[in-house]
């Protein structure tokens, strides 16, 4: 396929890119003709299966590498696309963890750790991209619809994400008048790597079960609504936590 040339295509930064969701968000705008900067925390190899694969799609792909818990990492990730594609229009901050913890002092190092990733992450990222975008840009952070439910053992992953969508609202209102629209998504249970981790058999049926479509979500349906938040059709929709999870909650 022959790409778009450079000067009429948008870019996108997506962390967590090199598998799951993240992976499928970067193939997702790769095909709508983003070049798109893969972020990785620690697959490098993962991420360059990503990066050939949005190339098969025609887009300028890039690999780079950073934990997004780390400020000169995060900041190193935006001049790194930036130099790359020369533009930004779309970030979408997809890197995360889940740790499975009770709400417990013995959680402790789980929390932190979640925190860090998940929360700290997030706020980096998007204080990056608010920093960075221009007119007409996009910033989409992945929250969860787990939040809705409560479940024991994941206090810290939803105390995390609860302060995302948060963030989500007030940057939205921090980015009055610069035409930039802050969103989120939040999907129910996906069949990826992160969500299957430490789950018996019977687990995923039955959670496959919980959402009146009656099947766990694929990493493309995720794709699918922040392709739609990034694209023309998304412009008036601002502050919003996109619920993506056949009813899940």
């Amino acid at each position: 396929m022959t790409s778009t040339p450079a000067i009429s295509r948008r870019a996108a930064l997506v962390t967590g890119a090199s598998r799951g969701i993240g992976r499928a968000i970067a193939l997702r705008l790769a095909a709508d003709g983003f070049d798109v900067a893969i972020g990785y925390a620690g697959s490098a190899a993962r991420a360059e299966e990503t990066v050939a694969a949005a190339r098969e799609a025609g887009s300028n792909a890039i690999a780079i590498q950073g934990d997004v818990a780390q400020a000169p990492d995060v900041a190193r990730l935006f001049d790194t696309a930036q130099q790359a594609f020369g533009r930004l229009d779309v970030v979408v901050n997809s890197a995360g963890i889940m740790q499975m913890a009770s709400v417990a002092p013995a959680s402790l190092d789980a929390f932190d750790q979640t925190i860090a990733t998940n929360l700290r992450g997030a706020f980096l990222v998007l204080g990056e991209a608010a920093a960075r975008l221009g007119q007409g840009g996009r910033i989409i952070a992945l929250s969860t619809s787990v939040i809705a439910r409560s479940l024991p053992g994941y206090g810290p992953y939803i105390a995390a994400k609860a302060g995302v969508e948060g963030l989500v609202r007030v940057l939205a209102n921090e980015l009055r008048g610069r035409g930039i629209t802050a969103n989120a998504v939040a999907p129910g249970p996906v069949a990826t790597e992160l969500f299957l981790d430490g789950k018996s058999e019977e687990q995923v049926a039955q959670l496959s079960k919980v959402a009146p479509l009656e099947r766990l979500g694929t990493p493309e349906d995720i794709a699918a609504a922040v392709s739609f938040l990034a694209g023309p059709d998304g412009a008036w929709i601002n502050a919003q936590v996109v619920r993506v999870n056949g009813g899940f909650a």
